[in-house]
């Protein structure tokens, strides 16, 4: 029996919506045909944004989306991608495929993008092989209301009035693709570049320094004490691999019950990960300023065979989906601290939330997992305590259910669990504290599969997709269900 408590009345802070945010970089089938397919294409679209994914993205609710990288980003330099596009430069992505790029989706098209979705840009700029200058000029670029050389060249290219950006990324990578800085450099070339971030009007930047890759703890520790006071947010980049990342990182739907399991344990990995960059950052910031940015997370496997080992294309299963649900519970549990998380990454990449196949469109289980959560957005973390069962393989063992509750603005509870155990389902008992008995009322969703490798193909597009769940019953202010084996599940109660 799993044993939960919900304290519907003890508010542990604010869910910050940008822990649902995505990350779109110039990699593969991503942005060109995933996002753009350009004004003259068959594909609907609107002015060369297709149109289905687009509409898919809007019902994800979207609160910030980043780009153009990744390693693509310290690659990048913005003046190619502006101006009439027949004129643009072309250039080669040497990180991804080695494939030539027409420069056709830049800054104007991405700032479109986001108007559209209704979503805050967050825009990584060219430390590894760009100038101060150039990314000062970018600022200015796109934020300066007035007349300067840079403002005056923006409205020849059709935009007179700027945008608004709040986010800005100094950086990415710099210990690896960025640059193979050590951090004691990169904290004196972030002190450097941020100082030319410069803030234009109204327009108030946060800016983000690139941070450590996984365990590297010294790096946190040396840009915490060299630049923190310079800095709102600090990245952390996080991917969960059941193989090795070199020797191969195992099969994205041929895969035994040992690499879901070490699937799962990776994946709840984070949670220490967070725990103890978080502790550092507490040591020079106890007032929790300076968010921690998880900018690139999601599960990385092998590509699917026969596609360009250099586009990252992999299929999604309901194993990515609970590694989704398992991230989201650990990413509220620490709402005091991480204040924005980017899936790698939109579409056709790595734990991508939709494939596309030519004018074909489909969903993947991940994306109903974001879809689910959406209601947590913004809401008050819930107190929360959990006597849970446990998933044991080969002498191992894991916590079979996590969880995770909040309360939105209008007092409506929302509980999140997830059952990775891919064979037993959980008995579970919640107890709601602070609802009255007689006002419980419960409606809930569900995302489950029968098999492992359950996945959505655009043959079959909904093999693995989200329904209602309708198993919890209410007695008194207990609620009792069955959680499926290998199971997601939210419920709204109230």
């Amino acid at each position: 029996m799993n044993t939960i408590i919900v304290n519907t009345d003890i508010a542990k802070g604010t869910i910050n919506k940008n822990i649902y945010g995505h990350f779109a970089e110039h990699l593969g089938r991503c942005i060109y045909e995933g996002i753009w397919v350009g004004e003259d294409s068959p594909i609907p679209n609107t002015q060369g944004i297709r149109n289905d994914v687009l509409e898919a993205l809007k019902q994800l609710q979207v609160p910030v989306l980043r780009w153009p990288g990744g390693c693509f980003a310290d690659e990048y330099h913005w003046k190619d991608g502006i101006g009439p596009r027949a004129t643009r430069k072309r250039m080669v992505n040497t990180h991804w495929g080695g494939v030539v790029e027409n420069n056709h989706f830049g800054t104007h098209e991405f700032m479109l993008l986001c108007e559209l979705l209704g979503c805050e840009p967050y825009i990584c700029g060219n430390v590894g092989s760009g100038t101060v200058q150039e990314m000062s000029e970018w600022v200015e670029y796109m934020t300066f209301d007035g007349e300067s050389p840079m403002a005056d060249w923006r409205k020849e290219n059709g935009r007179e009035k700027p945008w608004k950006l709040k986010y800005f990324g100094v950086g990415n990578e710099n210990w690896g693709c960025g640059g193979n800085m050590r951090p004691e450099y990169y904290a004196d070339l972030y002190r450097r570049y941020q100082t030319y971030v410069r803030n234009y009007g109204g327009n108030k930047i946060y800016k983000i320094a690139g941070g450590a890759n996984v365990d590297d703890y010294n790096w946190t520790e040396v840009l915490m004490k060299n630049a923190g006071g310079l800095m709102d947010g600090l990245s952390l980049h996080y991917y969960t691999i059941p193989g090795d990342f070199w020797l191969g990182k195992g099969s994205a739907l041929d895969f035994s019950e040992e690499e879901w399991f070490v699937t799962m344990k990776k994946a709840l990995h984070i949670d220490e990960l967070i725990t103890r960059h978080s502790t550092i950052m507490d040591k020079y910031d106890p007032d929790k300023r300076v968010g921690l940015i998880i900018d690139e997370w999601g599960t990385w496997l092998d590509v699917e065979p026969g596609t360009n080992p250099g586009f990252l294309y992999q299929q999604n299963t309901i194993r990515d989906a609970l590694v989704a649900g398992l991230h989201f519970n650990i990413f509220h549990r620490h709402a005091d601290r991480v204040q924005m998380a980017n899936i790698a990454q939109t579409v056709n990449v790595l734990q991508a939330m939709i494939l596309t196949e030519g004018e074909k469109m489909i969903l993947t289980p991940t994306y109903h997992v974001f879809h689910m959560f959406k209601v947590h957005q913004d809401a008050q973390l819930l107190a929360v305590e959990a006597s849970a069962g446990h998933y044991d393989f080969q002498g191992e063992t894991l916590p079979q259910v996590t969880v995770s509750a909040s309360k939105n603005a209008e007092g409506k509870v929302h509980i999140s669990l997830v059952n990775i155990d891919p064979k037993q389902e959980a008995q579970l008992s919640i107890e709601l504290r602070g609802i009255p008995a007689n006002k419980t009322q419960v409606a809930g969703t569900i995302l489950t599969a029968e098999s492992m490798n359950a996945h959505n193909t655009f043959k079959q597009p909904d093999a693995v997709t989200a329904v209602p769940f309708t198993e919890a019953a209410v007695e008194g202010d207990r609620l009792s269900m069955k959680l499926p084996a290998m199971s997601v599940v939210t419920l709204a109660v109230g």
